[in-house]
């Protein structure tokens, strides 16, 4: 069967600093990311990608080169590039199309686990989904947690709150950045399987930043950086 691209970087570029001392954080990546498919993108500390995770994400501006958003049925419209988009649209672009999980799990520390899950749907203006938000919750094993603030939960149940709040409005693609960065062994792996059991049941794409190579080996596909380029696709 045919691999259909939803996600295509093109000549993608970030550079840090000016004159004669600059950085190229990415450098002229051209990249595929596959509807439907778990990518990891790896690479040595300083390799690039995050940056690279965060500018196909739309939350980082490049230096130049393009993203394009190609949408997988005709009811979605035509294939966006994002970065010709004004800031508001592509905050919106993103609120709709995109979730994100960060490995220090960005929870706001004044809300229980259930009012941060709310938190994406008041940002994009969009209606919460209580019911889908408790099949989560359950599916998650968090359901006796909703009511506990971040500091009262583990990191691994942490994480799962993440996971849930970026979820919660069902996004083409799931983009997480070192997300078992925090976690022991045991919940890491847990996470990676919780992440490759959403996909399949959400019809969702995923791109992870990771530097565990076991989380790697689990994934269908493998991007490695170098330099601020892409060394290999495994």
């Amino acid at each position: 069967m045919e691999k259909s691209i939803i996600l295509k970087s093109e000549n993608l570029m970030k550079t840090y600093g000016t004159g004669g001392t600059f950085v190229n954080a990415v450098y002229r990546v051209d990249l595929s990311i596959y509807a439907g498919q778990f990518t990891a993108i790896v690479g040595p500390s300083g390799s690039g990608k995050s940056t690279l995770l965060h500018l196909l994400g739309g939350i980082d501006v490049p230096s130049g080169g393009d993203v394009w958003y190609y949408p997988q049925s005709e009811s979605e419209g035509k294939p966006v590039n994002l970065y010709a988009l004004s800031a508001s649209k592509l905050a919106k672009f993103r609120g709709k199309h995109f979730g994100f999980v960060f490995q220090n799990y960005a929870l706001l520390p004044v809300l229980t686990a259930w009012e941060n899950v709310t938190v994406p749907s008041v940002y994009n203006d969009v209606p919460f989904n209580g019911e889908y938000a408790e099949r989560l919750f359950d599916r998650l094993g968090l359901s006796d947690r909703k009511s506990h603030l971040p500091s009262e939960l583990s990191g691994g149940e942490q994480q799962r709150v993440a996971v849930i709040r970026a979820m919660i409005s069902r996004p083409r693609i799931l983009f997480a950045d070192e997300p078992t960065g925090n976690l022991d062994t045991k919940n890491g792996e847990e996470l990676i399987r919780l992440l490759g059991e959403l996909r399949d049941e959400q019809n969702m794409t995923v791109v992870m930043v990771t530097h565990d190579q076991k989380a790697a080996e689990q994934c269908d596909r493998v991007v490695r950086m170098s330099d601020g380029s892409v060394s290999g696709v495994m």
